[in-house]
């Protein structure tokens, strides 16, 4: 199956039963990164953070939803704090600033939603 640049799948999920848990795996000291959806309407984007690690203050033009999979997380959502655990999420509001920290070494998914 070919598809055009911007409009990519992971090919182990097409109509398949996947963890996606086990698709990125921690790697001490470091954050790592799966892009398993990049269609021109949104991404899914699974991350693996170490502990301590996060990412810094930024800002996305498009609303994002953060779905915690594993372990705790701090995300603040213009300058207010919220600890999530896994089964937790949050929606992180288009154009305001907002970071990531590993409380705990944690795995999340990422879903930004383009319209």
């Amino acid at each position: 199956m070919t598809l055009p640049e911007k409009q990519k799948t992971d090919a182990m999920l097409l109509a398949q039963v996947s963890g996606l848990t086990g698709m990125v795996e921690y790697q001490e000291g470091s954050v790592v990164s799966r892009t398993i959806m990049d269609q021109r309407s949104g991404t899914v984007t699974l991350f693996a953070f170490g502990e301590g690690q996060g990412l810094s203050e930024h800002t996305a033009p498009f609303n994002a939803m953060v779905y915690v999979m594993d372990g705790k997380a701090r995300v603040i959502i213009g300058g207010k704090p919220f600890d999530l655990s896994a089964g937790d999420a949050i929606i992180m509001p288009a154009n305001q600033p907002h970071a990531l920290q590993a409380i705990s070494r944690f795995k999340m998914m990422l879903i930004m939603i383009r319209a």
